[in-house]
């Protein structure tokens, strides 16, 4: 299995610091925002990573990460993504670098206190199809929030006013390699982007969809408050008392 990490976008919502730098190469307590999804899939045990970027600041990446030495890999894929057309348009991106295995896609400003081999092994195992990881939230309306049925998936609903649970979507997906051909179907959203939710909802169409739901901590870091959230967080976690 291969490792896609998405690391483009403006980051306008965290202006002025994103004026600079890309937000993936912002602080989460003393590491950059990036490190905590790479050190994620290499702690799931892939060795076969890239990362997709964007805007301006692309090469501060390299600068950072070089080859991946630090990380225990023999190298690192990047490429760029042009403009802003959302999560999918940057997923399609990676079809080459696949090489028809199943990939393991996580946003770069998504951290998590979970080590989830155990469910990458049991992707491995799985046929064909797709798998999401869902996380109980108390403001699922901010969110892709998934409605379950007798143990299944039966839908996904981007940021509903009503929600009908409280399980949000979050940043990871793990994906056959028709996800590149699904992607290729989709045509953009009120937002003018290719949406990952429209992914996911075919492949629950499919009866393709498995999830897991994430017990420990989980958050973005892609607002002032949610950075500063991620950041307590890992401290914590690393044993700074505040």
């Amino acid at each position: 299995m291969k490792g896609v990490i998405l690391a483009g976008g403006l980051g306008t919502r965290l202006y002025p610091c994103t004026k600079v730098t890309n937000k993936h190469l912002l602080p989460v307590y003393n590491k950059p925002m990036i490190y905590y999804p790479l050190l994620t899939m290499v702690k799931a045990g892939l060795k076969d990573i890239m990362i997709v970027t964007g805007g301006n600041y692309a090469g501060d990446f390299l600068r950072i990460l070089g080859n991946g030495k630090e990380f225990g890999l023999k190298d690192i894929s990047y490429t760029y993504q042009e403009g802003e057309g959302g999560i999918a348009d940057a997923l399609r991106l990676a079809e080459n670098f696949a090489e028809g295995e199943k990939i393991f896609v996580m946003l770069g400003d998504n951290i998590l206190e979970d080590d989830i081999t155990e469910d990458i092994v049991d992707f491995e195992k799985q046929k064909n199809g797709a798998k999401i990881f869902l996380k109980e939230v108390p403001d699922p309306e901010r969110f892709g929030v998934a409605e379950i049925k007798n143990g299944k998936v039966i839908n996904i609903e981007e940021k509903p006013k009503k929600p009908k649970t409280n399980l949000a979507v979050i940043g990871l997906y793990l994906y056959d390699n028709t996800v590149f051909d699904i992607i290729k179907t989709l045509k953009p959203s009120d937002r003018g982007e290719l949406e990952i939710t429209d992914v996911n909802n075919t492949y629950i169409a499919r009866g393709e969809m498995t999830y897991s739901i994430i017990k420990g901590w989980w958050t973005d870091a892609g607002t002032f408050e949610s950075l500063l959230r991620a950041s307590n967080l890992v401290a914590k976690k690393e044993g700074f008392i505040f």
